[in-house]
């Protein structure tokens, strides 16, 4: 469980005032409907087998029309198919797979979200004002791969680990903490939703709840503990991660925050120069 650490005012205006901006969020019981089911029973890292108290998908219902005509979401899902998820298999980036990664990141930086974050950056010192400059530093933060063992060929980044998900040695879950790549894969039948973990003072959230902590095998492993925004477009989470990972110098990173009804912990890992993990944890309410 997450230790209680004091506000960051600055921090929940700023996420609030790009919370309020994400014209792309979809709006829960509108662009999507979820199916909570009941809540998930014990599980510990590198099960295989819990109970499923969720016999049916988490997303009951998901606007597909509405994610393929937004650009940044659109762009979003073409990089999902484009890392090995095994970690300590080497990744292999092909040219064409650059291009989408630009592609990517040039969508976000159009949107308003991206220019709050931009703008706040800036004044911190922390980015150059020019957009290509900013593009850059954006694509080393979450692209650039790294190798999760030390002396290992580069075999992760950023991007993969939380947005897409990796594996290590078919035994446990590493990151995935995107509701896109979640739906996705619920949707070929790859995760298999076991039921929500609560929160300490709520029995149990509700379908309209924008952030969730939920338990799920993927591909096999069970992840006991995974939490996410949903509903959130990708250039909202890219903004507070990459605004946290900035701020901060230390390997690892807790900011205690409230966006909208829920506060949270958000929590970024540095590898080097690079995000290693980000993922937002709730808070009893």
């Amino acid at each position: 469980m997450a230790s209680r650490r004091a506000l960051n005012h600055e921090l929940s205006e700023l996420f609030n005032e790009l919370w309020e901006v994400d014209v792309n969020r979809f709006t829960p019981g509108k662009d999507y409907m979820i199916d909570l089911q009941g809540k998930a029973g014990a599980a510990q890292q590198g099960d295989s087998a819990v109970k499923d108290n969720a016999a049916r998908h988490l997303f009951h219902y998901v606007n597909e029309e509405r994610l393929k005509s937004i650009k940044t979401f659109a762009t979003f899902i073409s990089l999902l198919d484009n890392y090995e998820t095994s970690t300590g298999v080497p990744e292999v980036v092909t040219p064409e797979e650059i291009a989408e990664n630009n592609r990517f990141l040039d969508a976000i930086l159009a949107t308003k979200v991206m220019k709050v974050a931009h703008e706040f950056l800036i004044k911190k010192k922390l980015a150059k004002p020019n957009l290509a400059d900013f593009k850059h530093q954006l694509y080393v933060i979450w692209f650039q791969l790294y190798s999760r063992k030390e002396g290992g060929r580069p075999d992760s980044c950023g991007f993969e680990h939380v947005f897409v998900g990796e594996t290590r040695r078919g035994k446990e879950i590493l990151g995935l903490h995107n509701w896109v790549q979640f739906y996705l894969q619920e949707k070929h039948n790859h995760i298999d939703y076991k039921g929500y973990v609560t929160r300490k003072n709520k029995t149990r959230p509700d379908k309209d709840d924008q952030v969730l902590s939920i338990q799920f095998s993927w591909k096999g492993p069970v992840k006991p503990v995974g939490s996410t925004f949903i509903g959130v477009s990708p250039e909202f989470e890219f903004a507070l991660y990459t605004i946290i990972f900035l701020l901060a110098e230390e390997r690892i990173t807790r900011e205690t925050v409230k966006i909208e009804e829920y506060e949270l912990q958000l929590v970024v890992y540095r590898h080097w120069r690079h995000i290693g993990t980000a993922y937002p944890v709730l808070l009893s309410v």
